[in-house]
């Protein structure tokens, strides 16, 4: 039996994908949640084989709290599943490691193999991004390019980009770091502007592209 944990910040989707799967028989959805913090309290309580994690909820989003279960050592599989076909978003998930990216315009079948596909030790990407994945990675900027860029930013920006790739929130980066909220959301705004970044998406694709994560 696949058990699996829905989290989403709609009742409505939530409702939909229970139906879905739970009219399978080798499935069982055994918690939902509705924002970031209850996402991964429900993950660590429930210890699911499979997450199906929508990328823009409150408290920081779906890749905020894969990032933080990681960081744990969960063995939950994250297979995300978002509305947002947006270039920055597909490179963010990918670089947090997810298991999986669908959209939610995927047929149904389509996600009931993922989750299966996941289950079992592999992964899925949605085929309407997997050209412009191929693509992007081939124009990718050299990481030398990018620690050129790096310069740019003060120590205490760098330090802030660097857990915000990690998928921190500002709440947490600001623990992270010692510092204010607001004194964080101030960087960061800094860091997008020198870096000529549009959002927090961006940015955590940057700090990965750059190397400023390292290995992790």
């Amino acid at each position: 039996m696949i058990r699996v944990v829905l989290c989403d910040d709609e009742a409505l989707v939530r409702a939909g994908l229970r139906m879905l799967l739970d009219g399978e028989t080798d499935v069982d959805v055994v918690g939902e949640a509705d924002d970031t913090a209850s996402a991964v309290r429900a993950v660590r309580a429930l210890d699911p084989d499979v997450v199906l994690m929508d990328v823009r909820m409150p408290g920081g989003g779906g890749l905020a709290a894969a990032a933080e279960l990681a960081a744990a050592g969960s063995t939950a599989r994250v297979l995300v599943l978002t509305t947002f076909d947006d270039d920055a978003v597909v490179d963010a998930a990918l670089r947090a490691r997810v298991a999986g990216f669908l959209l939610k315009t995927s047929p149904p079948e389509q996600l009931l193999d993922a989750v299966r596909r996941i289950a079992a030790g592999g992964g899925q990407l949605d085929p309407a991004v997997v050209p412009r994945v191929i693509a992007r990675y081939a124009e990718a900027p050299a990481p030398s390019a990018r620690a050129e860029e790096l310069s740019r930013l003060t120590p205490r920006e760098t330090d802030v980009l660097r857990e915000v790739g990690r998928g921190l929130s500002n709440a947490e980066v600001a623990a992270a770091l010692h510092l204010g909220e607001t004194t964080v959301k101030t960087h960061l705004g800094r860091v997008l502007d020198k870096l000529g970044l549009r959002d927090r998406a961006r940015a955590i694709v940057f700090a990965h592209e750059s190397g400023l994560l390292g290995d992790r």
